[in-house]
Order: C-alpha cells, then sequence, then structure tokens
C-alpha cells in the first residue's frame, strides 16, 4: 500500500512540496476556486494536500534551483522520461488535488490509500489513450456507474519504456518513485479536462461519490491561493508511531496533536514554511511549543560555532524558527532567504 501511495503521488506532482508567494489577483481566485473544485470531488479522506503543480514547475523550481543547474535539467529530463513511461505529461496538469485514506494493517504499521484529481488545459480522454498505448496492452477495464476505469499494470509499463539510469541523488529519487510503480493504478475521466487516479477502491469512492472530505481536515487548508502547495491531515493515533522516536516525553508531546496542517512558498528574497499542529488541550500546546524551544537551545548550541557552511544554515534556520501558541494550536513560522538555498541546493551532486 506504501508503494501504490508514493506512485500515486509520483503520477499527480511528484511530491512536490514548495509553493510560491504572490499578490492575490483575479488568477490566483480562479485557482483557489479550481482547487475547492477539485476537493469536492474528493471521498472522505484522513489527509488531503492540494498543488498548483504547473506554477511550481514554472515559476518556483527555478527559482529554488538557480544555483545548481545541471539538477533542474535532469529533473526536467526526469519528467519528460516519466511521460515515456506513462503516456502523461505532469507539465500539463493546472491543479492536483491528493486525498489518502491512512489505514493501520499490523502493530505500528500503516498502509496509505491514494486518490488524485488532477485538472489543467488538458483533453482528459486524450491523455488516457496515450495511456493506453504506452501501457501496450497492460491494463483492463472496468465500469463504475457510467465511468470507464482504466486499470493499468505499471509494471509493463516501465517494462515497455526502458529508460537509463542515472548515478545522481536527484536522479535515483525520481527512478525510485517511478520503479515503485509496481502495482496497479487506475484512471478515469471525470470530465473534459479533468483525470481521477489512484488505487481502484479508492477512485470507486471518488466516482461514486457517497463520501466527501471533512470539515475538519478542509477548514484547516490555508486561504492562501498563491500557495503552490498546502496540506491539512489528522493524526490516527498519534505521530510518534510513523516517526523513529525513543524518548517517551518527545513521543508523549508529539501524540498530543490531532491535526496538522500548513502551507510551503517561495518569494524572490527566499522560502517560507507555515505549519500548525492542532492539540486537543491548550496546556498540550503548551508542552509542545516548550519542547521545540529547548530543541532549539540545543540546535543553537551544537551549530552555532561550525565552520561547515551547509551546518551554518541549518543553525540559521533554528535560530530563526518562530514557534507561537493560539489556544489549542501550535504555530511554526519559518523563512529562508535565498541565499541559504542556494548554498544548500548548490551541494546536491
Amino acid at each position: 500500500m506504501k508503494t501504490r501511495f508514493f506512485a500515486v503521488a509520483a503520477i499527480a506532482v511528484m511530491l512536490l512540496g514548495i509553493g510560491i508567494f504572490a499578490e492575490p489577483d483575479s488568477k490566483s481566485n480562479a485557482k483557489g476556486l479550481q482547487s475547492s473544485r477539485l476537493i469536492g470531488l474528493l471521498p472522505a479522506s484522513d489527509a488531503v494536500a492540494v498543488f498548483d503543480s504547473k506554477r511550481f514547475l514554472n515559476d518556483a523550481l527555478p527559482k529554488v534551483l538557480s544555483s545548481n543547474q545541471p539538477m533542474m535539467a535532469q529533473i526536467m529530463r526526469k519528467l519528460s522520461e516519466m511521460e515515456q513511461r506513462t503516456g502523461i505529461d505532469l507539465r500539463k496538469f493546472e491543479q492536483v488535488a491528493v486525498g489518502v485514506r491512512i489505514k493501520q494493517i499490523a502493530d505500528k504499521k500503516y498502509g496509505f490509500e491514494p486518490v488524485a484529481i488532477a485538472s489543467g488545459d488538458v483533453n482528459a480522454g486524450a491523455l488516457i489513450a496515450v495511456a493506453k498505448i504506452a501501457a501496450g496492452g497492460g491494463y483492463r477495464e472496468e465500469k463504475i456507474g457510467a465511468k470507464t476505469v482504466y486499470v493499468f499494470a505499471a509494471k509493463d509499463i516501465l517494462k515497455n519504456a526502458p529508460v537509463k539510469p542515472t548515478n545522481s541523488k536527484i536522479g535515483k529519487i525520481v527512478d525510485h518513485a517511478a520503479n515503485a510503480l509496481m502495482k496497479e493504478v487506475a484512471v478515469t475521466a471525470l470530465d473534459g479536462n479533468t483525470l481521477a487516479m489512484g488505487s481502484l477502491p479508492r477512485l470507486r469512492e471518488a466516482v461514486e461519490g457517497k463520501s466527501r472530505v471533512g470539515s475538519d481536515i478542509t477548514g484547516l487548508l490555508s486561504a492562501n491561493g498563491t500557495s503552490v502547495m498546502t496540506f491539512s491531515a489528522k493524526s490516527p493515533g498519534g505521530l510518534s508511531r510513523f516517526l523513529p522516536i525513543e524518548n517517551d516525553e518527545l513521543g508523549k508531546n508529539i501524540d498530543s496533536i490531532e491535526y496538522f496542517a500548513g502551507s510551503m512558498d517561495v518569494a524572490a528574497s527566499g522560502a517560507s514554511v507555515q505549519m500548525l499542529a492542532r492539540t486537543k488541550q491548550p496546556e498540550q500546546a503548551t508542552g509542545l511549543k516548550d519542547t521545540l524551544e529547548g530543541l532549539q537551545m540545543l540546535g543553537k548550541a551544537v551549530l552555532g560555532n561550525s565552520k561547515r557552511a551547509d551546518q551554518q544554515v541549518y543553525g540559521r534556520m533554528v535560530r530563526n524558527l518562530k514557534v507561537g501558541i493560539r489556544g489549542s494550536d501550535l504555530t511554526l513560522d519559518l523563512a529562508v532567504p535565498q541565499s541559504d538555498i542556494d548554498i544548500l541546493i548548490s551541494e546536491i551532486k
């Protein structure tokens, strides 16, 4: 299930996780309405993420990678390779909404069932036709109501369109995501320019429309219509189950988080991340704040006198992190100047 989750997320937006600041205008308002429409098409989910994928590729990504042009060229090449493998060009999508259901499948083991709704200036039927050709017969058709669903055996797609591997870190990450497509991925056209894709059970939920994302999740999504990525999620049984935490006190603090949300942006001056963690009681938020501020003190002491440029950047990030409280909500705000981003990105090979 984890493999399928990462596969669908890769198809939707290659797990893009940065946004871009811009002044609100009619164009951003229109995109906000489009995002709301896509969220409204998702079935009940434990986590939701919304992406402005076209603006990421055209604006934010070139800005973030301006100090590492070889990496930028490699990512663009990988996008072309993924199109060759699957027949789907991610660059044609404008808005993507992903809904994930989290299920416990064993002790301390969880599965992720995703579905993505993608829309843009595309012909949804034509994209599916191209994907069918790329699959070389490795798909089957099923009916969900009046909709025809195409279930692709993704391993056959990869076999029919092999691409030379790369030794770089970023290339290996993208190759790993693409090669993770070893299970079925179901796809259907919801309308002329909107695709739904994901595991077959989740796609069925989306097409049948018997459930929708709860207001507890949608209410936490950022209202910033200029962000390239916003997300919100609820924590099933405590976040420490998903993290390698050995300290009981730290785990207790993290487990007090019932919901978390945020957005990520990039401006001319640098990048910014905003996050929110909602606890059941205000005193739990206070405990989290105290823990984070204690870790900040340790981080400053460890990284403050480092001679390495990258560790100096991390030290500044720890120092610049702003932690606040609003009732039961813990808020985090971090700004990273472009000069620091350039230092970190330039060292990636």
